[in-house]
């Protein structure tokens, strides 16, 4: 029994330290695309980050002899899935490129509140008034942080909710896809759709692409392998741990993005952040000890 108490804790230690990593790698991701988006048009920068993902996680599909389609790939799950990646990754990098990353990045920290309400709401997943309290606590926290009817409001925080709201919709979806899709194939439809997503708004945006130079060249594919070694991070941190021992360390996501926006982009905290920043961690780590209590309890 004590053994199988010391395993199950090392694997905690190790899915946490997973995490970590994924963490700070998608930041660093982030921080890529937003240097790249500063140079290069946001349809052009998703589509070459899209393509570098496909390429990635397609050859990944290959080595382990998965077929790449599959006919689970156009169940309705999966449809929805994509709309709401396409919504998700779209909406997010054009407020990269706009807003600070510090800002966008701690919006994003909200994607777990969404999932719950979502789950409770489209799968009559249970949630009790405690966990519905922290929601709409985490929730306000993001209404801090963009402050509305103040002279600090910008509507471009908007495009961070938009891009939130797409994600939380995305793992919504993805609980629903089915089963016998790997999570290689996942990806790679993920960041297929990151192409579709780059080519509509490059069409609509009406910009012509640019040829990169070499440190655009470097930002781009620094954002295709941290955004692709991260979610190998994820998954695997996912799989090692308990889920509910690993999951409340996706927030020091918060701490890379503040820590990148204010060393790379020179940007400042604000109390609002860090008051938002606040009520959005403290209420997503409660709901987090709360499954967990209402699992035991089961």
């Amino acid at each position: 029994m004590t053994h199988h108490i010391a395993t199950d804790r090392k694997a905690n230690l190790v899915g946490s330290v997973w995490m970590i990593a994924a963490m700070a790698i998608f930041a660093i991701e982030d921080s890529f695309i937003k240097a790249a988006s500063e140079m290069l048009p946001v349809g052009q920068v998703l589509v070459i980050f899209g393509l570098g993902g496909v390429f990635v996680f397609a050859s990944l599909a290959l080595i382990n002899k998965e077929p790449l389609f599959n006919p689970d790939v156009v169940s309705r799950p999966m449809c929805i899935r994509v709309v709401f990646e396409i919504t998700g990754r779209l909406f997010y990098v054009l407020a990269l490129s706009l807003i600070p990353l510090s800002a966008a990045t701690v919006i994003l920290q909200a994607t777990p509140l969404v999932v719950v309400a979502g789950a409770a709401l489209v799968f009559g997943e249970k949630v009790g008034w405690r966990r519905w309290t922290a929601i709409f606590v985490g929730l306000t926290g993001v209404v801090v942080i963009i402050q509305p009817g103040t002279d600090s409001f910008s509507m471009l925080s908007l495009l961070a909710i938009i891009g939130m709201i797409g994600f939380a919709g995305r793992d919504l979806a993805s609980r629903a896809a089915p089963a016998a899709l790997s999570t290689t194939i996942l990806g790679l439809y993920g960041f297929l759709s990151i192409v579709v997503a780059g080519g509509v708004f490059a069409v609509w945006q009406a910009k012509p692409f640019l040829m990169p130079d070499g440190e655009i060249s470097l930002y781009v594919l620094g954002a295709v392998l941290a955004g692709v070694t991260a979610y190998s991070c994820l998954m695997k941190a996912m799989r090692t741990g308990e889920v509910s021992a690993v999951t409340p360390f996706r927030y020091s996501r918060l701490l890379f993005g503040i820590a990148l926006g204010i060393g790379w982009f020179g940007e400042q905290l604000s109390f609002a952040m860090i008051a938002g920043s606040g009520l959005i961690v403290v209420s997503g780590l409660f709901i987090v000890w709360r499954g967990r209590q209402v699992s035991a309890a089961k």
